[in-house]
């Protein structure tokens, strides 16, 4: 398990456990790439009022200044924050480099952002996140919910962690449920909804009538659709039963069903219809999606998304989009903390050259630059003690190999290289010589499994 920091919420790894992190990423990279998902790096900061536009999360907002800011460097821009998310910053980016992008633009983007809520396991105040998005100009067919679902699943598939679902559902459905009904703030509606897990359906019916005005047959009503989950399309006649029906929440219907349908085709089980997902951020506007390990609900959802209309906009052009973000660094922390995968060594050496005496450091230098050159990771002994001691050094630092140079009474040099975990020890040539594939560098093996 990581180790506890002196700054609670911003988290560091030890080494072998930042392979572990590591390998999740380059994971996430190779599945991104081959849905043809292109990267792309945002600025750590954005102006406060970019930040702000959409949604109430000021107290999470992390500022921005120089400790001796003066008033001409205060009046030359806005305010200053971090990030608190990659989806505003990315909507700022493509309504600034709009003319430079192919459409519909398919990004994917790996980095920190910074959250200023109260720390605890699977949440901090600098993590790791994972996005993929893809934005249209203009228009964006809606292929692409379905698209997203299907990518999320083949990157999640691939990592050392416990089954997951991904649970989807239509903030369209839900709002033209909520109108018929007679509630027309949809969206106040769905923020309560949104707490249903936390709180408990009583809570949540109460909240509904207090602070949005329903009734107890209204708040039964949205508490009803709520309650609807299936593995399959089974949630249209489900929702049809309770007696509702208008163009928008058809729509919702007919869309959620065209997720759903196709994910359940391509991964059963692996993707439920959930009526009680609503997600709290107001941009969202058709499909959305949270995920979380079977057996881990409570440490939230690991990866969740949606499809917004509007989120980037030049005013008078729309570039609406679909997109999933992968909390990467609650799922590495979950999976430290729980053991579900380890890394097969700390460090990437896979040789010490060792030596003989402080003379042949140079040689052993050229031994580790010829291993080097094929890839081989190599480190040189800093000084000629026993080869008992340069042994016990590689067994410590996690190095599976040491080289020796032997030079027999007529001169003639060679090499032998012993593993120092079953004790055999060969000739061997620094200009062929090759490890076992799983020894070249480190790999992460999932809990019961073989290393990667």
């Amino acid at each position: 398990m990581a180790r506890t920091t002196s700054l609670s919420g911003f988290p560091e790894w030890l080494p072998e456990e930042r392979i572990v992190e590591q390998h999740v990423l380059d994971s996430l990279r190779r599945t991104f790439e081959l849905h043809g998902f292109s990267s792309i790096e945002t600025r750590a900061v954005e102006t406060v009022e970019q930040l702000l536009r959409k949604g109430e999360i000021d107290k999470e907002v992390y500022g921005v200044s120089r400790l001796q800011q003066d008033e001409e460097d205060s009046s030359k821009e806005g305010a200053l924050a971090l990030h608190f998310d990659l989806t505003v910053p990315f909507a700022r980016y493509v309504v600034e480099n709009n003319g430079y992008l192919t459409f519909p633009f398919r990004r994917y983007q790996i980095q920190k952002v910074w959250r200023g809520e109260r720390p605890q396991e699977g949440r901090a105040r600098e993590f790791t996140q994972a996005d993929v998005d893809v934005v249209g100009d203009g228009t964006l067919p809606f292929r692409y919910d379905v698209e997203l679902a299907l990518v999320m699943i083949d990157a999640l598939s691939a990592l050392p962690i416990p089954p997951f679902v991904l649970r989807v559902n239509n903030r369209k459905l839900a709002e033209g449920f909520y109108r018929g009904i007679g509630l027309e703030d949809a969206p106040a509606v769905l923020r309560e909804i949104d707490k249903l897990e936390k709180i408990g359906a009583d809570a949540v019916a109460r909240n509904l009538q207090e602070a949005v005005g329903a009734s107890p047959e209204q708040a039964r009503a949205a508490l009803a659709l709520a309650e609807i989950r299936t593995e399959d399309t089974s949630f249209v006649e489900q929702v049809r039963a309770l007696g509702q029906s208008n163009e928008l929440l058809e729509e919702g219907l007919a869309e959620l069903a065209e997720v759903v349908g196709e994910a359940a085709r391509r991964a059963p089980g692996k993707v439920v219809a959930d009526l009680s997902i609503a997600r709290g951020l107001d941009y969202y506007t058709g499909t959305v999606y949270e995920t979380v390990l079977v057996g881990h609900e409570q440490l939230g959802s690991v990866c969740s998304g949606g499809r917004y209309e509007s989120l980037a906009s030049t005013g008078k052009k729309n570039f609406p989009g679909v997109g999933l973000s992968i909390g990467v660094t609650r799922l590495v922390t979950r999976i430290l903390s729980q053991k579900m995968a380890s890394a097969s060594r700390s460090v990437p050496s896979a040789v010490l050259v060792a030596l003989n005496d402080d003379e042949s450091w140079s040689a052993a230098q050229d031994v580790a630059g010829a291993l080097r050159s094929r890839g081989i990771a190599t480190e040189v002994a800093a000084t000629a003690q026993k080869f008992g001691k340069q042994i016990r050094y590689a067994e410590r630092r996690g190095i599976p190999f040491v080289w020796f140079t032997t030079v027999a009474e007529d001169g003639t040099v060679g090499h032998e290289v012993k593993d120092i975990r079953s004790g055999e020890q060969v000739p061997a040539d620094p200009q062929s010589w090759q490890p076992a594939p799983e020894d070249l560098r480190p790999g992460v093996a999932a809990a019961g499994s073989s290393e990667d």
